[in-house]
């Protein structure tokens, strides 16, 4: 008798954040997500993690009727209903105007809840027949273990706030010390880089840019580059920088950047996958992005124009067979597959974990905002990176995740405690820039 789900369950969450700075501004103290809580009619649990605010957990309610009372093994058919269902919801309505952040661009695609009801399916598929879900995705598991990033990121002053930051949470170590401590300073981001390395073992970093002119963030990857000579480093200014001066920049950073990010992104009448193909052009450089290449359509136009060289097409906004699809194309084509981030949980950590070792061919680091919030894990045992990397072991189950339910229950109640909803990266910033408003052009702490 082939198992039916039984129940969906969809738990939004909040944790914990440092003062964070990007393009869009500053990080607020508790990040969001939503956790799809699965049962079965054999007593398996599965789990998933998506992006957080309520648009994503009231659609992913209302495909609760499409998913339960269906086989496991249906989970194909399930999404796709699901899919038709929620491009049926949207079809017409009338779509935001003015300026949104990449962020919320990407948001307004319905792959990040097709997700939520796909990797708690895959998890409970994985139980029963007693593999990782890597084994059940493109041509099954290519690798045991796994590369990331330490993400590094210029952290505002909380003091200067009257937000509720977190500080003192932890003092075990550098790490997680300097973790919640002012870094604005190419000084401040190479101390944090180490302190990361010595807890993590990364040998790759990247540094969110887009906050100081690009002129101070690239002396922050020159000091980076100095103290780390055989690190692989890039920069993500998320497309803020024009190209005359992304080209001014980066002309020069031949073995100091491995690889650049969305340096520019749309001018005038000429797109974004047009200003990257110059710049890559122009630079020789390798580049990588995560927007402007957001699904099929805009991945074609990248490829065709030799935009891009590392798509970062991560399992929350292509699902999880969508990305080892996208990591299958690159192989074909010469490309190098990778993943981006936002803040997570430890269930996110390892959807990105298992879908990176169904990938097959070359692997960029993976991207993970988890550094921040290691410590707050929703599973039982806490994720542990040895030399940088994530093992994903072949003797494993389904996410190899068993959740800790007295844990998602204290994340939901820190979510509803503190009115937690959609992410609104201007709130802080506006402590330090009276009345800062979001600009696709301009660096944050640039007014």
């Amino acid at each position: 008798m082939v198992p039916t789900i039984e129940s969906m369950e969809v738990v939004p969450v909040a944790g914990y954040d440092s003062m964070l700075l990007n393009q869009a501004g500053a990080h607020e103290p508790f990040f969001t997500r939503n956790v799809v809580v699965m049962h079965d009619s054999q007593g398996y649990e599965g789990v998933g993690e998506v992006p957080g605010g309520e648009v994503i957990t009231k659609r992913l309610e209302s495909c609760i009727p499409l998913v339960v009372g269906k086989p496991v093994s249906q989970w194909k058919n399930v999404v796709r209903s699901c899919r038709t269902m929620l491009e049926q919801q949207i079809q017409g309505k009338a779509q935001p105007t003015g300026q949104e952040t990449a962020h919320a661009q990407i948001f307004k695609k319905v792959t990040n809840v097709l997700t939520g009801v796909e990797t708690p399916m895959l998890d409970i598929m994985g139980k029963h027949l007693e593999v990782p879900v890597a084994a059940l995705l493109g041509e099954g598991q290519q690798r045991d273990s796994v590369r990331f990033l330490a993400y590094l990121f210029y952290v505002g002053d909380r003091t200067k706030t009257d937000l509720p930051y977190i500080h003192d949470d932890d003092n075990s170590d550098e790490w997680g010390r300097v973790r919640r401590e002012p870094a604005l300073t190419p000084e401040a981001i190479v101390h944090q880089a180490e302190a990361a390395q010595e807890r993590f073992g990364f040998h790759d970093f990247k540094l969110k840019g887009g906050v100081f002119e690009g002129k101070e963030e690239i002396k922050a990857i020159k000091a980076l580059k100095n103290c780390f000579p055989d690190a692989r480093i890039t920069i993500d200014p998320n497309g803020c920088w024009s190209l005359k001066e992304s080209l001014k920049l980066c002309r020069d950073m031949t073995g100091v950047l491995a690889y650049v990010e969305d340096p520019c992104g749309a001018e005038g009448r000429f797109s974004g996958r047009e200003v990257m193909a110059e710049f890559h052009r122009l630079t020789g450089l390798p580049t990588a992005t995560n927007m402007i290449d957001t699904d099929w359509r805009e991945m074609k136009a990248a490829i065709r124009l030799d935009s891009v060289t590392i798509p970062l097409a991560d399992p929350h906004f292509w699902t999880m067979e969508g990305c080892v699809r996208v990591a299958q194309l690159c192989h074909d084509m010469d490309l190098t597959w990778g993943v981006h981030s936002n803040n997570h949980f430890d269930i996110s950590l390892a959807m990105v974990a298992q879908a990176a070792a169904a990938a097959p061919g070359k692997l960029n680091a993976c991207d993970t905002h988890y550094i921040w919030q290691d410590g707050q894990h929703l599973g039982k045992v806490a994720p542990h990176f040895e030399d940088g990397c994530l093992r994903v072991p072949r003797d494993g189950v389904g996410l190899d995740i068993e959740l800790d339910h007295q844990k998602l229950k204290a994340a939901h109640k820190l979510y509803v405690d503190n009115g937690c909803g959609t992410r609104d990266d201007a709130r802080g910033m506006q402590f330090y820039i009276p009345g800062w408003k979001y600009d696709s052009h301009r660096p944050a702490m640039v007014r």
